[in-house]
């Protein structure tokens, strides 16, 4: 059956947060971040997916086609009832037989490759071309690389900065719970401060190193780099190595996988 797909509903379901986009003729009309808490109930995702509908004034009816993301299994069955029950079709995901990526997946297993690593390289290939190089900063911290020739070469995984600074606290007794946030001085003269210094720039220096030495690797020393992500905002000013921020990368992916998707299902 071929389907138009003039009004796309995409989702990227992470471990912290659920990230919604609403794309019509190929242009994203607006996005929306809610929590992933792991036991919503169908009936309470279908009312967040509502007020997210009426919140923008965009008729839910009107969506053709939905393409999903996901990291968190228990989620999945709970959304795509309460995608069938407001927009009145069923979501596809990432990661089904049926979806089909276009990109060679060179992993020993490639199904323990997350899906929202495989739609970020399918969309900063399509940008960017190969090879290319992306970073994401989330509940994780993930590099993504893209080989010279275009498939999806493996990567690197870390913890993410919120999730480093909350071990950290939780571990020593007697640190105090902080927040992160950029530290000017790089010797800090009290507690707190040291903590957010030391998190702020272990993760800048961190992140470039790797960039360096992925740069280093044959047939990558030209690679640009993609940044995306919830808290890489915090550190672009420290990272000249990034070449590119792109907020909306993995959204752009799932559209990407969408549009070919649902024109040939």
């Amino acid at each position: 059956m071929t389907t138009e797909t003039s009004r796309i509903l995409v989702a990227d379901i992470g471990n912290t947060h659920m990230v919604f986009g609403l794309y019509e003729n190929g242009e994203l009309l607006t996005d929306w971040r809610l929590s992933s808490e792991r036991q919503l109930t169908p009936d309470e995702l279908a009312w967040q997916i509502h007020g997210m509908f009426e919140q923008s004034r965009q008729p839910a009816d009107q969506v053709s086609g939905i393409m999903i993301a996901s990291v968190v299994p228990h989620l999945d069955a709970p959304l795509a009832a309460a995608c069938e029950r407001i927009c009145k079709i069923k979501p596809a995901f990432v990661g089904s037989a049926e979806v089909k990526t276009g990109m060679a997946v060179n992993y020993k297993n490639p199904r323990e490759v997350g899906a929202d690593r495989i739609v970020n390289a399918v969309a900063a290939r399509e940008q960017f071309g190969a090879p290319v190089i992306v970073l994401d900063c989330g509940t994780a911290t993930t590099f993504d690389i893209v080989s010279p020739d275009g498939h999806y070469a493996g990567g690197l995984i870390l913890p993410g900065i919120e999730v480093s600074l909350a071990a950290l606290c939780k571990r020593a007794a007697k640190l105090p719970e902080v927040s992160v946030k950029r530290s000017d001085s790089l010797i800090a003269r009290d507690t707190a401060s040291s903590m957010q210094a030391g998190v702020y720039w272990g993760a800048v220096d961190s992140y470039a190193g790797i960039i360096k030495r992925l740069q280093q690797q044959a047939g990558y020393e030209h690679a640009p780099v993609v940044a995306t992500g919830g808290m890489i905002s915090l550190l672009l000013q420290d990272l000249p190595e990034i070449g590119h921020h792109k907020p909306h990368l993995t959204l752009s992916g799932l559209f990407l996988l969408a549009e070919k998707h649902f024109k040939t299902a």
